[in-house]
């Protein structure tokens, strides 16, 4: 098979991902940093579709009018050479030492409009590039004491942002849409909205609802001891799965943004296979890096890996949906009863009368087994090769 990634797959990077330069809060970093414009063409060189970004990934926080213009200026013009795009912007709202008590959640108002400035500054530079997701991951969005900030105080405050930049997005024709990145903590104590349940959840109390999604990553959920496929799959139910980060990691650790597929081999496949299967068509973002110990050689081997990987997994799932012995044993698993469907699909009075009515055989049922030990073994062999 040809794993070779194309720009048709829609793999994309962050700027932060592949330069991230090593640095850990125990050390110092391991790597030169990256300039914008070449993590562009190297990423096409190896066949990403896309560059995103923090607007001060690319844009200093202090830069001045005519740096910008000078920055911005390079950024475009390697975005033009090599065919990259920017699908997808965000806003750093965590770095700062303003934000050390949150952002759009902080109990100072100042701190609060500035973080609202900082963010429809960086939605123009992002429209400007062509991005139309806009992530909003709320590290700073959190507490490690209660005793300051009423949540319900933090999660009004939070709601008024929020609509602020869904009717700014409008007034300006920008059309963005806005996915929302749950964390269940770090670097905060406890992080606001954080896992996948919680901020569809809050996405329902918003004034313009339909304009907001989810931006699940396979770390958070992971660090939670969470299913993460169960995540995404319930924002693909809702309708709300409008960006992706891909990454791993192990259970109850610090978020490690792990190369794809390096951890937790099984749920990285079963998350390709509902991707695929279910029709996304979004960007496969690798919010990820290389290890600390890696040289720039390490990091395009990392990048490379996370491509090629996801890839594997695409034709593993092919040949999971066409492998006849596990077609029957999940045909098996799932027993059909037409006339029962009818009856539980949909209420009515004469529906739920003739459902009480009927006899059911419980013991006989209850010895049933579900035939699931052979069907995963099975779907082992098959991630190991002797499919």
């Amino acid at each position: 098979m040809n794993y070779t990634p194309q720009p048709q797959h829609k793999f994309t990077f962050g700027l932060w991902t592949v330069g991230n330069v090593g640095r850990d809060p125990f050390g110092l970093p391991t790597r030169p940093p990256l300039e914008p414009d070449y993590i562009v063409y190297k990423l096409a060189e190896i066949g990403a579709y896309g560059v995103n970004l923090h607007d001060n990934d690319l844009i200093p926080i202090d830069a001045t009018a005519a740096e910008r213009k000078k920055i911005l200026a390079r950024f475009t013009k390697a975005l033009k050479e090599s065919g990259l795009v920017v699908p997808m912007a965000t806003t750093n709202l965590f770095s700062d030492p303003i934000f050390k008590d949150g952002a759009f959640t902080n109990p100072n108002t100042k701190i609060r409009a500035y973080a609202l400035q900082k963010t429809l500054r960086a939605m123009d530079l992002g429209a400007e590039l062509g991005a139309k997701i806009y992530v909003l991951w709320g590290g700073r969005e959190g507490a490690e004491v209660d005793a300051g900030m009423n949540t319900l105080d933090a999660l009004a405050y939070y709601r008024e942002a929020l609509n602020f930049l869904a009717e700014y997005s409008e007034s300006q024709g920008y059309g963005y849409r806005f996915a929302l990145e749950p964390k269940p903590n770090e670097p905060r104590g406890d992080i606001y909205l954080p896992v996948v349940g919680a901020a569809l959840g809050f996405i329902a109390t918003l004034d313009k609802p339909h304009l907001f999604g989810l931006n699940p990553e396979f770390a958070h959920e992971t660090m939670a001891g969470l299913n993460f496929v169960h995540a995404v799959a319930q924002a693909i139910d809702a309708g709300k799965l409008f960006h992706i980060d891909l990454n791993d990691q192990k259970m109850s650790r610090f978020d490690q943004d792990l190369r794809f597929g390096a951890e937790n081999l099984k749920a990285a496949f079963f998350l390709v296979k509902l991707l695929e299967d279910s029709g996304y068509d979004g960007p496969r973002h690798f919010d990820a890096h290389a290890l600390r110990t890696e040289d720039e050689a390490g990091v395009w081997e990392f990048a490379k890996g996370c491509m090629r990987t996801y890839l594997i997994l695409k034709e593993k799932a092919r040949q999971f949906n066409q492998d006849p012995e596990i077609q029957a044993l999940i045909r098996a698993y799932k027993v059909e009863d037409k006339a029962l469907s009818a009856l539980t699909r949909k209420f009515s009075p004469q529906n739920a009368a003739a459902l009480k009515a009927r006899k059911f055989e419980r013991a006989a049922l209850a010895q049933r087994g579900a035939g699931l030990e052979r069907l995963d073994q099975l779907t082992v062999e098959l991630l190991l090769g002797v499919r």
